[in-house]
C-alpha cells in the first residue's frame, strides 16, 4: 500500500482458472483469424470488445463480466467501469452483482476516482457482507479511503477484510499498512507476517515490514529485509528488460 503500489484486486469472473498467468486476449468468441489479425494485437481486441459490449435485449451477463476483465487487462478502464455497471444492472444473480460492482470500483480506482470507487465498494456491501467478494470489496475500499484521506475509516474496514476472510493475505498486507500509519508497529508485524504467511509475498510486503522493525527499533532485521527488497526490485527490473 505505498505510492508504487498501484493494484487493485478485481474478481477472475465466470469463465477463466487462472485469470493473472498466461491470460488469453483471444477467447474462441471472439473468432479472430490468425491468418488476417495478430491474436495479441490490442488494438483488434479492443474493438472486438467494443463490438460485444453493444447493447442488446439478450445480454449474457456473465459473458459481459469477462468482457469487462478483458477490459480490466488490457488497461481500458473507463470501458470496463461501464461494462461492469452494465452486468450489475442485467443479472438478478446478488452475487454476480455483488462482483461486479466490486470490479466497476477497482477500475475506478485505477482511474485515481477515488469517490466513484468508493460508491461501487460500499454498493458491492449491500448484497452480501461475508462472501470473499465482500472480504476484496473491504480492502479495496480501505485503500480508497486512505487515498480520499480518511484513514481512519480506512482501518476500520481493513479490519473487516479480514474478520471475513482470515486466509486473505492482501487483506493482512492492507491492516499491517494501516496499522502502522496510526503507530501500531508490534501488530502491524504481525498482519505482515501473516500476509507473508498466506502466500502474498513482494517487494511492498517486506518493505512495509521494514518500516515497521525500524519503529520498534529492530534495525538489524530491518536492514536485512530492506536489501532483500533492493534485490527483488532489482530482478523485476532485470526481467522487463529481458
Amino acid at each position: 500500500m505505498t505510492d508504487h503500489d498501484d493494484d487493485h484486486a478485481f474478481s477472475e469472473g465466470q469463465g477463466f482458472d487462472d485469470p493473472y498467468e498466461g491470460f488469453d486476449l483471444e477467447p474462441p468468441e471472439f473468432e479472430v483469424d490468425p491468418d488476417k489479425v495478430d491474436p495479441v494485437d490490442s488494438r483488434v481486441v479492443t474493438d472486438l470488445l467494443d463490438q460485444r459490449n453493444i447493447s442488446s435485449d439478450a445480454v449474457d451477463p456473465e459473458q459481459l463480466l469477462d468482457v469487462g476483465l478483458e477490459y480490466m487487462h488490457i488497461n481500458r478502464h473507463e470501458q470496463a467501469a461501464e461494462t461492469f455497471e452494465r452486468v450489475a444492472q442485467y443479472t438478478d444473480d446478488d452475487r454476480l452483482k455483488q462482483e461486479a460492482w466490486t470490479n466497476k470500483g477497482a477500475a475506478h480506482a485505477e482511474l485515481e476516482e477515488w469517490d466513484a470507487a468508493i460508491g461501487a465498494y460500499k454498493e458491492a456491501l449491500n448484497f452480501d457482507e461475508e462472501s470473499d467478494h465482500a472480504a476484496t470489496a473491504e480492502t479495496n475500499l480501505a485503500y480508497a479511503l486512505w487515498k480520499s484521506g480518511r484513514s481512519e475509516q480506512a482501518l476500520e474496514h481493513a479490519e473487516r477484510a479480514v474478520e471475513i476472510d482470515p486466509r486473505f493475505g492482501e487483506g493482512w498486507y492492507n491492516r499491517g499498512f494501516f496499522l502502522l500509519e496510526r503507530g501500531l508497529a508490534d501488530e502491524a508485524i504481525d498482519a505482515f507476517d501473516n500476509a507473508v504467511r498466506l502466500g502474498f509475498r513482494n517487494a511492498d510486503v517486506l518493505e512495509e515490514k521494514a518500516r515497521a522493525l525500524e519503529e520498534v527499533g529492530e534495525f538489524d532485521r530491518a536492514e536485512e529485509l530492506a536489501e532483500e527488497v533492493d534485490e527483488m526490485r532489482e530482478e523485476a527490473e532485470q526481467q522487463l528488460l529481458e
